[in-house]
């Protein structure tokens, strides 16, 4: 581990003004900005309404701050499959979109890789299923549920918004909308009537942050300071007034909350080769989202380490050294004020929130590249060797572990003594010049108690 060794980096272009298009000033999307004028030309374009201020909120990583962490759910001592279903078919290596609970439990909402959303009860009953336009790479980001709206964010750049009871999509803001977005791999966060999500962009390699009216789907604001093409999901503190992001650059971007002032860059320590004209380089690329506890932001990097952020100024409070690059969402107990991450060598870590202190690795037999859930007395975590584990919190030790067919890449969900996830599908020459092919799709499953 190491301690602060740097001040946060200044953030590039910090002085433009929001909605200011690098793309549009490179000439790449002035026609696709012409085509969004038209909107959701073949569905509905409003919500008439349904969404208040009051609707209740349901979020990937458990809320705002994307802590992971259910203090009021306990996970059984052993486990069985009660159900499953096929969702994912396709190779690609980002991690799977988890499941999201209605805030009322009754409903589970599923996306899945091939474009198709769905919709079970916990009794594993099939409420529906509903086909979007992401057909080509799916849903790699999990769905916002404000009251009885669903809003997810598709590889095919779209933005969906679907009515909980039926799977009818209300409205979808294009691509062209959203200034010729390439793709939606971050699971949108809502707050105060409006939706913030992260878009990505394929030239030049970058990203945007997006706050989108939920009734209608139009943008109402956006920032395209990013470089690389983010994934991770917005992350908003309240009380630190932030809403913050990390990109494939290597960068966290912080804006202050709710003026959307553009606030400082943290970067990691990024010494690959350079991109896009050495606008940024490769070898720190931030995959995971941001969990933000006590003014602190939490988040990994492909240069191995695992970072804590100062909210306040961008600077590192401290950084943890590990032998493989991070990829995974960390699940933070704000109890017991311990981080849990885990890393691409196959260990879980549990870290002193305040110092960075390892207080105990758990062999987890591969790649952990999801996100953690953090419990009452345990830690959630699926791996790569396609099981998913339990780990006692206070010790690392191992509770039980489920075998699955493709590897374990969600976040765990734990609802009312049940626990929803879902794996990769299962594919031959898969890291050979052969061609690739499904061999078995993955699967969302729900585990229950088998005593």
């Amino acid at each position: 581990m190491r301690f602060p060794n740097r001040d946060a980096v200044s953030g590039r272009g910090s002085d433009r003004p929001a909605r200011l298009s690098r793309r549009r000033l490179l000439g790449v999307s002035g026609a696709a900005a012409a085509a969004g004028l038209a909107g959701c030309v073949d569905l509905p374009t409003t919500l008439g309404g349904r969404v208040d201020e009051s609707a209740a909120v349901s979020l990937f990583h458990g809320g705002l701050r994307r802590l992971g962490y259910y203090p009021d759910e306990t996970v059984p001592e052993s486990v069985t499959v009660n159900w499953t279903f096929p969702i994912n078919y396709v190779g690609h290596t980002a991690a799977k979109a988890s499941p999201v609970p209605t805030p009322d439990g009754e409903t589970i909402i599923f996306a899945g890789d091939n474009g198709r959303v769905h919709a079970y009860a916990p009794s594993g009953e099939k409420r529906w299923s509903t086909l979007t336009g992401a057909t080509e790479l799916g849903f790699h980001g999990s769905a916002a549920i404000v009251g009885d709206t669903a809003y997810i964010g598709g590889y095919d750049g779209d933005l969906y918004a679907l009515a909980v009871d039926s799977g009818e999509i209300v409205w979808r803001t294009r691509s062209d909308e959203l200034d010729g977005a390439l793709a939606i791999g971050s699971s949108p966060a809502y707050h105060d009537g409006t939706l913030y999500v992260v878009s990505e962009y394929g030239s030049p390699s970058s990203g945007a942050l997006w706050a989108i009216d939920p009734d209608t789907g139009e943008p109402t604001w956006s920032d395209d300071r990013m470089w690389g093409q983010p994934h991770p999901s917005p992350t908003i503190d309240l009380e630190a007034g932030r809403i913050l992001a990390g990109s494939n650059d290597g960068v966290v971007y912080c804006w202050e909350y709710p003026s959307l002032e553009f606030a400082w860059a943290f970067q990691a320590d990024a010494d690959g080769e350079e991109r896009e004209g050495g606008a940024f380089r490769a070898g720190a690329e931030i995959k995971g989202t941001t969990a933000a506890y006590d003014g602190y932001g939490y988040v990994g990097s492909w240069d191995d380490s695992f970072y804590c952020i100062d909210l306040e100024d961008g600077s590192e409070e401290w950084a943890f050294e590990t032998d493989r690059s991070i990829m995974s969402n960390p699940a933070v107990d704000v109890d017991e004020e311990i981080v849990y991450m885990g890393n691409d060598d196959g260990y879980v870590f549990a870290l002193e929130a305040a110092s960075g202190e390892e207080l105990w690795s758990a062999d987890v037999g591969g790649r952990v590249i999801g996100a953690l859930t953090v419990t009452a007395e345990t830690v959630l975590a699926g791996s790569y060797d396609s099981h998913l584990y339990a780990l006692d919190k206070a010790t690392g030790d191992r509770r039980w572990r489920v075998e699955n067919r493709g590897r374990v890449t969600s976040a765990p969900v734990p609802v009312d003594g049940r626990l929803y996830y879902a794996e990769r599908g299962v594919f031959s020459n898969y890291y050979s010049s052969a061609e690739t092919r499904l061999v078995e799709p993955g699967h969302a499953s729900c585990l229950v108690s088998n005593e």
